[in-house]
Parts: C-alpha cells; sequence; structure tokens
C-alpha cells in the first residue's frame, strides 16, 4: 500500500510546475515566466510563476505552495472534524491560463497533497485535483479530445473512475445563481486516500501530466484564429463568470485566504481584464448563443 512520503510529492509537483510553464513559453512562443519565491509567516511558503502579456497568453499562472499549520482552520474543521487538534501541511500546483484569443479557452488545472498529524494517532491524508476547461467559442472537436485524454488516463484506474470524476467535475464547476457550468468539465477529485498512497499518488500524477497533453493541441489548432471587437468584448464578459466562481465557491481559493496564504499567489487566477454587463442576452442563432444552449450544460462529451 505505501507509507504517505510529502518528500515524494513535492518533489513531483516542483519537476510539474517546471514541465508546464516550459510548454506554455513553448506555445506562446514571446514571454517568459516571471519567478516569485514567496515565505509564508505562520510556515511554508512556495513559488508563483506568472506569465504576462504574451503573444498568445495574455496571462498564465503556474503556483506552487507547500504550506504548514499548528492547526486547522474552523471551517475547515467544522466538516472534518477528525482533523480538531491536529498540525497540517497542504501541497500543490495550480494554475490558470487566460489566452488572449477568444477562439482559445480559458482552462484550470490542480493536483495537491493534504496529510495532518497529531501524536499517538495515524496522520490522516488525501489527494485532489482535477482540470476543467472554460471555452468562449467552442469547437466540439476540442471538447470531445479533452475529455477523451481525460478517460484515457482514468482507465488504469478502473472502469468507474472517468464517470465519476467527470461528474463530480461538472457538479463543482456549476454556478448555481447564474444556472450553469462554468465551462465544459473535465475531471475533479478530492479526499482520495481509499486506494492507498502509492495509487492514490500515481493517480495524481496522470492528471497533473495529462492536463498539458489535453490543453497544447488545442491551443496550437485554435492560436492564429482571427477575431474582432464582438469576440473579444465576449470573451471578457465571460470571463465575470471565473471571477464569481472563484471568490463565491472555490475550495482551494477559500483554503488559501483562511489559512493565510499569499493573495497575489491565491488570486493569480484572476483574469488582467474583465467586464460585467447588466441583463445580458445572447442574440438567437449566434455563436454566443450556441455557448449557452449546448455547452454549458453537463452532458456525455463521448457518447
Amino acid at each position: 500500500m505505501g507509507k504517505a512520503n510529502a518528500n515524494e510529492v513535492k518533489a513531483f509537483l516542483l519537476q510539474l510546475q517546471n514541465n508546464i510553464c516550459q510548454e506554455l513559453e513553448r506555445l506562446d512562443g514571446e514571454a517568459e515566466f516571471q519567478h516569485d519565491q514567496w515565505q509564508r509567516e505562520e510556515g511554508g511558503g512556495g513559488q508563483s510563476r506568472v506569465l504576462t502579456a504574451g503573444n498568445v497568453f495574455e496571462q498564465a499562472g503556474v503556483n506552487f505552495s507547500h504550506v504548514t499549520g499548528a492547526q486547522m482552520p474552523a471551517s475547515a474543521t467544522a466538516h472534518r472534524p477528525e482533523l480538531a487538534g491536529r498540525s497540517f501541511e497542504a501541497m500543490g500546483v495550480s494554475l490558470v491560463i487566460h489566452p488572449m484569443n477568444p477562439y482559445i479557452p480559458t482552462t484550470h488545472a490542480n493536483v495537491r497533497f493534504f496529510i495532518a498529524e497529531k501524536e499517538g494517532a495515524d496522520p490522516v491524508w488525501w489527494f485532489g485535483g482535477g482540470f476543467d476547461l472554460t471555452p468562449y467559442y467552442p469547437f466540439k472537436e476540442d471538447v470531445i479530445e479533452w475529455h477523451q485524454t481525460a478517460k484515457d488516463l482514468c482507465i488504469p484506474f478502473g472502469d468507474d473512475v472517468y464517470p465519476k470524476y467527470k461528474k463530480w467535475c461538472d457538479d463543482y464547476f456549476y454556478l448555481p445563481h447564474r444556472k450553469e457550468t462554468r465551462g465544459v468539465g473535465g475531471l475533479f477529485f478530492d479526499d482520495l486516500n481509499a486506494w492507498g498512497f502509492d495509487k492514490s499518488f500515481a493517480f495524481m500524477q496522470a492528471v497533473g501530466e495529462s492536463f498539458i497533453k489535453a490543453y497544447a493541441p488545442i491551443v496550437e489548432r485554435r492560436k492564429e484564429t482571427e477575431y474582432g471587437e464582438r469576440e473579444r468584448e465576449f470573451q471578457l464578459y465571460r470571463r465575470g463568470r471565473y471571477v464569481e466562481f472563484n471568490l463565491v465557491y472555490d475550495r482551494g481559493t477559500l483554503f488559501g485566504l483562511q489559512t493565510g496564504g499569499r493573495t497575489e499567489s491565491i488570486l493569480m487566477s484572476m483574469p488582467p481584464l474583465v467586464r460585467w454587463q447588466y441583463c445580458y442576452e445572447p442574440e438567437a442563432g449566434t455563436p454566443e448563443a450556441e455557448l449557452y444552449e449546448t455547452y454549458l450544460k453537463p452532458q456525455d462529451w463521448l457518447g
């Protein structure tokens, strides 16, 4: 089964951050990531890498964090009372990419490991993570390929894994106040420990490594697509949904802020430009309407 090994997980996460940043720089072809090391007063720290004003990416943030604490925040122990009185370690890589071209989707990925310990008791640990895609002007073949990559990485771990974590993603990245999904989904998992450490860690690695394999081909296909002011304005409007979700519902954002994490790193997921419009309704029969009518509803993309 294997014993939980935080050092092994940390080494993987740092390498993953490197690999993803290198591939994003290659895709952009112009900009480079700014590296920013930081320390957390309560314990731990991390390194944030942010690319801005690139040829392809308006902003891309790839953050590694490893924070420690003597006790969990009250909001966490309310849901997980077994964590009360335990010290904790939380580490992960989290990224959000906001392209300039509205025909390239925004995307998010995260893989993380959590362990809480108390003298005289077994450690409590789990893995979590996933990736999801938020297109503005979707192409069905891109969505199908994205989900096929997600399904393929899940197959070695069991036939039920993709349907379970695909549904969890659809449910998690849902905005109840808008009655729509944030995008076309992907995978989301949390509290994973039932497989034992080795298999759970292997799954988290597969998710982390498959993200860029799923996203890079979409960027390559769409980055030269011509667009105008209409498409750009719609992209900025739809980015508002990203802000709404991250600030109201996202567990990672809330955990980071409640545990005294570095605010700049936590909020690097925010798009550099965004707009809201009162009572916006897409015109019938337009590509903008198709996004709402077809793509913002959970469905079996591989059926």
